[in-house]
């Protein structure tokens, strides 16, 4: 069965590849996982299929492990394969209703940028939670669209769905994003760029609690 939407909280780690040596790689989402991300997006944009079979597997095995929900960035098929919880998709990926049919009993994620219309038509077609963003400008999306702290209230007032935040999300403004009430704040280079990867997740997760 699809998890419920009661699980689409917390903070949201992606694991970007491009930020992580495969060495670390492991290592990195254990850290994450004990620091207290509810949920883990697997994002890689290679054409290297073994590594990243090996890579989703490993992710996927240490979410079950911690009760944290494992996402995959775009690709339906590895989704499926590795036993994740869900995928996420972009403009430029499946569709939604097309991943819908393909994934009938996963979480399903759609990228809706600064575009409520969008939002409105993913949610129509099955998804089960959207991403607006970037909400600040963000390092590793600099050409990213901006969708502001106030399109992210007026998100919250139309949609009862879960929303996500997503772009340029760190510990200094976090508790702004979280304050329009969406339900996921997801970051990147923010956990991922730095050296102590269970502190800076710990105090990322922190911040849900004095919302909730």
């Amino acid at each position: 069965m699809r998890d419920t939407s009661t699980r689409l909280t917390g903070l949201y780690a992606i694991a970007d590849t491009a930020l992580l040596k495969p060495s670390g790689f492991e290592d990195a989402i254990r850290k994450t996982l004990i620091g207290g991300a509810s949920l883990i997006q697997y994002r890689d944009k290679t054409q290297d299929k073994v590594r990243r079979e090996m890579q989703a597997n490993t992710l996927v095995s240490l979410c079950r492990k911690y009760s944290a929900l494992s996402i995959i960035n775009d690709d339906i098929a590895l989704a499926a394969g590795s036993g994740a919880d869900g995928v996420h998709l972009g403009a430029d990926d499946a569709a939604v209703n097309e991943a819908r049919r393909a994934l009938p009993d996963k979480l399903i994620g759609a990228s809706c940028y600064n575009q409520l219309d969008l939002a409105e038509e993913a949610f129509a077609a099955g998804a089960d939670y959207i991403a607006l963003g970037a909400v600040y400008p963000s390092r590793v999306k600099p050409d990213a669209v901006i969708a502001p702290v106030s399109l992210l209230q007026q998100a919250r007032q139309i949609f009862s769905q879960p929303i996500c935040a997503i772009g340029g999300i760190n510990s200094t403004n976090i508790s702004e994003v979280l304050a329009t009430g969406v339900d996921m704040a997801a970051v990147i280079s923010a956990i991922f760029s730095e050296q102590d990867i269970v502190g800076t997740t710990q105090a990322l997760a922190s911040q849900f609690r004095k919302v909730s």
